[in-house]
């Protein structure tokens, strides 16, 4: 399936916003780093875009009746038309309204955005992805919204926090889902990604670390050091553990350091990168920290850096976890790491966590992250050895969700029993066709050396030319006509393929992969004999047994 994606222009928000079987909901994420994705509300169903946000509880949309409210995506939400919302009625749970009829909410984030309205109830639908039927839950209908809530594009935010009014708790007292959800947020200049509100298979490579639900509200994490190119911050530890400690917020774009350790992490950048030159942000009303003289692949010019928790589990950040594209040179980078002022917390926003799966058990008091490409989540996740997605135990079996039924190759039981004969995939150059056909030689001998195949299996099987480039399609196939790729080497190719992990000249421009697929190798062509032998010796055994009465009647 190929998903829309609709990139959006950055902003500096920092939110920090105070037995039966289990199903789950998957649905695509769509825009760049604030992580929108589409859901409806109501009978007939209503359609928002919503910033999906870890660090809030309530989810809202601006309602008909706002009296100040931006102009987002789509329509305001109308209750009047919806057959199914309910007006949530005053108790003593909740703020009524002047009239004590109705409840009410109002919230206000560290940058002074605010919002307020009334609560609702209504249905929800998850999208066509999602095995998790439409399901009541309360939501808050916009009156007023200001600063960042009212210029944004999105409609309104879904509140994925800790709290009765968020739509993970929500569901989970309904018993409809497990008590966990995972994010998987898209890479620089790719954008989208997958949202799972229930439990998945955690790949065997994903690295845990431990959130304290009593440490703060929001999900954080223990974050006791971070490396550049190999070597160790100068910090003590406990810098990530003032006020709220290290918090994830998948509804803030950027990251924030305490100041010292931005200091540092600022310090070990320059050191790495002393080539290149020290330019101004592409907008003058922030002092943005940017590099020129950096090629499309921001991985060969700057160090790449590590997180390790207090476990000693260790998280890779590639440079994309902490540059954005200069908007206004090329080659350029800026740092999207930024100092929190006088706040003592660690804010890890979105872009931290691009092309990571991370999943936030709240059953098990933890969050794990796993490095891989969140365009090709699902067939990633369908594609990983049997042995990397474990059964859930006895204990588990009760809160596990609906297994993911494999579309790719057959899940080997045994080393080698799966026969790999092709791997495809596709190839987005932002050049056309007529000036790529002649180095289309010199490519292959790139996609081959990074690839670690040999050119001869590197195939272009099809090409798309566009106005915004060529769609080449590949195949890469065993290194003999009567031979395989076997299972480590495919996974190795597979790899590097999902994690865009190739390293081509700046002379054929940017390029996205995508769309990669196994294919097991076809049964072996049959001889006439292998293919009519148990017909002839039916037919043989045939004739001797109706020759055998004849035979009988002669004597």
């Amino acid at each position: 399936m190929i998903l829309p994606l609709f990139f959006k222009q950055r902003t500096r928000n920092k939110d920090l916003l105070y037995s039966r079987r289990h199903l789950e909901a998957r649905m695509p994420l769509h825009d760049d780093l604030l992580l929108n994705g589409y859901y409806t509300i109501g009978t007939p169903p209503q359609q928002f875009s919503l910033i999906v946000a870890t660090a809030t509880s309530l989810t809202y949309v601006p309602c008909s009746t706002c009296q100040l409210c931006g102009n987002h995506q789509n329509p305001r939400f109308q209750p009047e038309a919806s057959k199914t919302y309910k007006p949530l009625k005053c108790n003593t749970d909740c703020t009524c309204d002047s009239d004590t009829q109705q409840c009410t909410y109002e919230r206000q984030y560290a940058e002074m955005s605010t919002t307020s309205g009334v609560l609702g109830v209504d249905k929800f639908s998850f999208g066509n992805q999602s095995d998790l039927q439409p399901q009541r839950a309360t939501f808050g209908c916009e009156n007023w919204e200001t600063g960042g809530l009212y210029t944004q594009h999105a409609d309104g935010i879904m509140g994925l926090g800790r709290g009765d009014l968020s739509i993970m708790d929500q569901l989970v007292k309904k018993g409809v889902i497990s008590d966990s959800f995972s994010l998987c947020y898209g890479g620089m200049d790719v954008g989208g990604g997958s949202m799972v509100l229930g439990r998945i298979s955690s790949p065997k490579e994903m690295v845990f670390t431990r959130s304290d639900p009593v440490r703060s509200p929001y999900y954080n994490i223990e974050l006791n050091e971070i490396r550049v190119a190999g070597k160790k911050l100068p910090l003590n530890p406990k810098v990530f553990d003032g006020k709220y400690g290290t918090v994830l917020d998948s509804g803030t774009t950027y990251a924030y350091l305490p100041q010292a350790a931005f200091e540092a992490f600022e310090a070990a950048i320059f050191e790495e990168t002393q080539s290149l030159t020290r330019i101004q942000g592409p907008d003058p009303n922030y002092n943005d920290i940017c590099f020129a003289g950096a090629g499309s692949d921001p991985a060969k010019d700057f160090p790449s850096a590590e997180m390790v928790f207090g476990n000693g589990q260790k998280l890779l950040l590639a440079p994309e976890n902490y540059l954005f594209r200069h908007t206004k040179v090329h080659g350029a980078y800026c740092l999207g790491i930024f100092s929190n002022g006088k706040e003592s917390t660690t804010l890890l926003g979105a872009i931290i966590f691009q092309n990571t799966l991370v999943t936030y058990d709240r059953e098990h008091e933890k969050v794990g992250f796993w490095k891989t490409n969140c365009s090709e989540l699902w067939e990633r996740l369908e594609s990983l050895p049997a042995s990397s997605s474990p059964l859930p135990s006895d204990a588990d079996k009760v809160n596990s969700t609906t297994k993911i039924a494999p579309t790719g190759p057959p899940q080997p039981q045994a080393p080698g029993e799966v026969k790999i004969g092709l791997i495809k995939f596709s190839m987005l150059l932002n050049i056309n066709y007529t000036e790529l056909k002649p180095h289309i030689s010199e490519l292959i001998q790139f996609i081959a050396k990074d690839l670690d195949v040999e050119p001869s299996q590197v195939q272009l099987t099809n090409y798309t030319s566009g106005v915004n480039g060529t769609l080449l399609r590949w195949a890469i196939l065993p290194a003999h006509s009567d031979d395989y790729i076997s299972n480590a080497t495919a996974m190795k190719i597979v790899s590097r393929l999902s994690g865009n992990q190739m390293h081509l000249p700046d002379s054929f421009g940017g390029y996205k992969l995508s769309e990669w697929s196994m294919e097991p190798r076809p049964p072996p062509e049959r001889t006439w004999w292998q293919q009519h032998h148990l017909a002839l010796v039916i037919a043989f055994v045939a004739v001797v047994v109706i020759g055998l009465p004849a035979s009988n009647v002669l004597t």
